[in-house]
């Protein structure tokens, strides 16, 4: 019995991604490498020969600079605002902490 025809994913898209991810935190190949347990070639291959990671990796990634992995599953769909909502969400978090630990000080120093 012959095999189905699988089409291959090309990661290009993803390479890129997380490229641009790692260089916007200004982030080293091996920093990120070292940090990952993988090689610095194995990121570079990722990022710039569409390399297809393991499933760990690529979980790994994304989780790292907060990618959203439906625009790479789902590239037909608009995805960019789901990201771009995160990305505002965790923003928001962070300065809604931030105001609420000034507020705590504040009300502290005043006891």
């Amino acid at each position: 019995m012959a095999k189905r025809p699988v089409p291959l994913y090309d990661f290009a898209a993803f390479g890129q991604a997380i490229k641009a991810a790692r260089t916007a935190r200004k982030e080293s190949l091996k920093d990120v490498s070292d940090a990952m347990n993988i090689s610095p070639r194995y990121l570079t291959n990722i990022e710039n020969k569409r390399q297809q990671p393991s499933l760990q990796i690529f979980y790994a990634l994304v989780t790292r600079y907060n990618i959203s992995a439906d625009k790479f599953f789902f590239p037909n769909r608009d995805t960019e605002k789901s990201t771009q909502r995160r990305q505002l969400d965790t923003l928001f978090v962070k300065i809604v902490n931030a105001t609420a630990k000034e507020v705590a000080e504040i009300e502290n120093s005043g006891k």
